[in-house]
């Protein structure tokens, strides 16, 4: 069964950001079904939809080293599951 999840990256656009978040993605065997990425006016923002289905961590570890990494590369970083993102969302 696919487990989804949302991730948002927001921060002051720099160098390697997407890079970093793919490589930990990659290296947890998280697939990424769709991304969108803008810039404006020196602001980062990033939104992925994910197939966590397969990763080797459990969602709360992926959750919290992704915070991490955000902490590391001065974005912030926030993973959540489909369907409370969906829930959050709703009128």
């Amino acid at each position: 069964m696919e487990m989804r999840g949302i991730i948002t990256v927001v921060g002051k656009d720099r160098v390697g950001i997407i890079a970093k978040v793919c490589t930990l993605l990659s290296e947890r065997q998280i697939n990424i079904l769709d991304i969108s990425q803008t810039i404006v006016q020196g602001f980062f923002n990033m939104m992925m939809i994910v197939d966590l289905s397969n990763s080797t961590e459990n969602f709360e570890k992926n959750e919290e080293d992704l915070k991490n990494l955000g902490n590391e590369i001065g974005v912030v970083i926030k993973l959540q599951r489909e369907e409370i993102f969906n829930s959050m969302h709703r009128i």
